[in-house]
Parts: C-alpha cells; structure tokens; sequence
C-alpha cells in the first residue's frame, strides 16, 4: 500500500484559520485544530505538516505554531525529522 504525502490542502486550511487569530490564542487554536483534525481522519498519515506555510498564509506568530507542533509530538500526532519536516502519524 502505498501513503500519499501531500500537503495540506487550501480548503482544509481555510476550515482551521477562517479568521486572524491573536498572538494570545493562536498556539491554542492551531494545536486543537489540527490535533481533532489528524484524530477525525480529515489529516491523513503521512500527511506534511510545514510550520513556515501555516506561520505565512496566516499571520501568526512562529513561536506559536512551534509550540503547537510541539504538543502534537508530544502525543505522538505528528512526526519531525530533521531536513524532511512534520508529518501525521
């Protein structure tokens, strides 16, 4: 079987982010998106996640989705592998 990786596509993206987040509950909101989206199957394995594309398209703070990411690894959500990136588990 083989896993198709692709990136997020922009219909998903445009489903988390509708609107600007603040600085204050950006980190929150990313990590409990795109943690019940990965746990729904609307993220499928293999999945890439790229934190540059997220912080860009939608204004956000990088230490923000950094720490989103984070939390996600820490429950073993997603995968990061140094020089290939994040992607779902």
């Amino acid at each position: 079987m083989v896993i198709k990786t692709s990136r997020i596509p922009d219909k998903v993206l445009k489903g988390i982010f509708s609107k600007k987040l603040n600085r204050y509950e950006a980190s929150e909101k990313v990590y409990s998106h795109l943690g019940k989206m990965i746990l729904s199957g609307k993220l499928n394995k293999g999945q890439k996640l790229i934190q540059e594309e997220i912080v860009q398209r939608f204004n956000l703070n990088k230490t923000a989705v950094i720490v989103a990411f984070s939390r996600l690894r820490k429950e073993k959500l997603i995968i990061t592998k140094r020089g290939v990136g994040s992607s779902v588990v």
